[in-house]
């Protein structure tokens, strides 16, 4: 679908004398470029959520403590998800409590780590955090609706990025989405706290679902991966199905990717 091709290339090859043959292995060739296929047909990046959790979906104790729920294999699995994405996306209050990095940190992987993206309303994400202070090295952009305070900011290399709200008054997902996508961005892994990541469900703009889950209960005083999203009817859900299990270590992974016609 892509506007300056649409179809020339395999012209082109039949009118070279080629035999071209389509829909070979049709599902798999999607699957390799949903995101390119997404970016241009929706006009946003492919979008995947990766939690980590316990049996019972909980991210974190009452107190905050949540380092770490999951153990060394899945941590480094959920590395190697950073090095097969173009950004990685968190919210303010991740970044200002966890104070991460997020690039990747696999031997030999370092180079493939994605560009960083912070939704920050009011820009409360500290100028002297490890993500400003390495701006310079790895691409770090902010998207705030209110941008006055982003003097802050200057010679750190961080790109604050000014963007519509939502009726909550917070970065509005479709519009980060957007501009991602103009800037190239095809995969987008969200690593965040439940506020983000039910703002990303609201917006029904997750794709797939990448599900670390602990061989663990911490009850329901516990902080859920997810914040409300208003779902009063079963029918209003977003449907995933099951893609696939692994076993790491203790935990598992489970992937589900969004149910067609979903």
């Amino acid at each position: 679908p892509a506007p300056r091709v649409e179809g020339g290339g395999l012209s082109r090859l039949r009118e070279a004398g080629l035999e071209v043959e389509t829909g070979v292995r049709g599902d798999a060739a999607r699957r390799l470029n949903d995101g390119f296929l997404t970016r241009l047909t929706r006009g946003r990046p492919r979008v995947t959520m990766k939690l980590a959790t316990t049996m019972d979906g909980r991210i974190a104790t009452r107190t905050g403590d949540s380092q770490w729920i999951t153990g060394p294999l899945a941590r480094q699995r959920g590395h190697l998800l950073r090095a097969r994405h173009d950004a990685i996306l968190t919210g303010a209050g991740t970044a200002a409590a966890d104070d991460p990095m997020l690039t990747c940190r696999l031997p030999g992987l370092a180079d493939r780590s994605p560009a960083r993206v912070v939704l920050d309303t009011a820009l409360r994400t500290a100028p002297d955090s490890r993500l400003a202070r390495t701006a310079a090295e790895t691409p770090t952009w902010i998207y705030a609706t209110d941008t006055s305070g982003q003097g802050g900011f200057a010679g750190t290399g961080v790109e604050i990025r000014a963007v519509d709200a939502d009726a909550d008054g917070r970065p509005a997902i479709p519009a980060v989405l957007a501009d991602l996508a103009a800037r190239g961005i095809t995969r987008l892994l969200v690593e965040a706290g439940p506020g983000v990541s039910a703002s990303f469900l609201k917006a029904d703009a997750v794709d797939a679902i990448h599900w670390f889950r602990a061989p663990s209960f911490m009850g329901g005083d516990g902080k859920a991966a997810a914040a409300s999203i208003g779902v009063d009817e079963l029918a209003d859900m977003t449907a995933f199905e099951a893609a696939a299990t692994l076993p790491l270590g203790d935990d598992t992974l489970e992937i589900y990717r969004r149910r067609p016609g979903a």
